[in-house]
């Protein structure tokens, strides 16, 4: 496995500093404390696919050995790794590149949870599926030039046979080059999961704004409702390492069996 070298913002430091202070002309100096800089550079790696989605990285003997710093300054960088969703400790086993194939990760971005019984995934209805030039607020929000290219996919969640969600979707036509109505179709895991294996592209974190609004006359069509049908509108837009925009969503959610769930902590 290939090894990042010892990076340059490191040098200089004794083992044990707890950070560094820089300074440029102008500005005030800003500190980095030496964990947060062990946090950028397996970033870094995870980036550049040093560790794959599902494999482990090495330990947090090895890193400190690697970085020629502590092992509890590897484990605070590691833990916030974590708690950003980026890793997975695992008792007794190690530390592992998180992924949207984990049964833990499919609920991370849907959050409609049913009032009754146990949350579990809705079936899919692939409506449309072409390749057009991206709408002036489309490519404001993925940070892409008014008419790129952009792949446009709408469909229907259903819960146990209801239509629930209309969703409609917007991804960069550079990075999703050959996503095809039939390849959705065929293929049976998480969206999130064919976009991480097959176009090399991992969703990390999204932001979201939620409105409530009536139905119009589509919406209405596809979810089985009256026209000025309370629903939930959340549209995100979700980032890739670097905080990348490559994905616009826009949901309609119908909530009267379902509600949205966020926890805040």
């Amino acid at each position: 496995m290939n090894s990042l070298p010892t990076p340059p913002i490191l040098h200089g430091l004794p083992a044990s500093g707890s950070g560094a202070a820089a300074s440029t002309p102008g500005a005030s100096p800003t500190f980095s404390p030496l964990y947060q800089q062990i946090k950028a550079l397996l970033t870094q790696g995870l980036q550049a696919g040093e560790w794959k989605p599902g494999e482990m990285i090495p330990s947090e003997v090895e890193l400190a050995g690697r970085f020629k710093v502590s092992q509890g300054t590897v484990r605070k960088a590691i833990d916030e790794l974590a708690a950003e969703n980026l890793v997975v400790r695992r008792q007794g086993k190690g530390t592992f590149v998180a992924t949207h194939h984990e049964a833990r990760a499919h609920f991370r971005f849907l959050r409609l949870m049913p009032d009754e019984g146990v949350p579990h995934h809705p079936d899919n209805k692939i409506i449309e599926v072409k390749r057009m030039r991206a709408p002036a607020e489309v490519a404001r929000l993925l940070d892409l030039k008014s008419g790129d290219s952009v792949v446009y996919i709408k469909r229907v969640m259903s819960f146990d046979g209801t239509p629930t969600i209309l969703e409609e979707m917007w991804l960069p036509g550079l990075l999703f080059k050959g996503l095809t109505a039939e390849r959705l179709v065929e293929y049976k895991g998480p969206m999130y999961g064919l976009f991480e294996s097959e176009f090399g592209t991992r969703m990390i974190r999204a932001s979201e704004k939620i409105r409530a609004l009536g139905a119009d006359a589509g919406a209405a069509q596809y979810l089985g409702v009256e026209q000025g049908t309370p629903l939930l509108c959340a549209e995100r837009v979700s980032f890739t390492y670097g905080d990348k925009a490559v994905e616009l969503r826009r949901g309609l959610y119908l909530t009267s069996h379902h509600h949205y769930q966020n926890d805040l902590s």
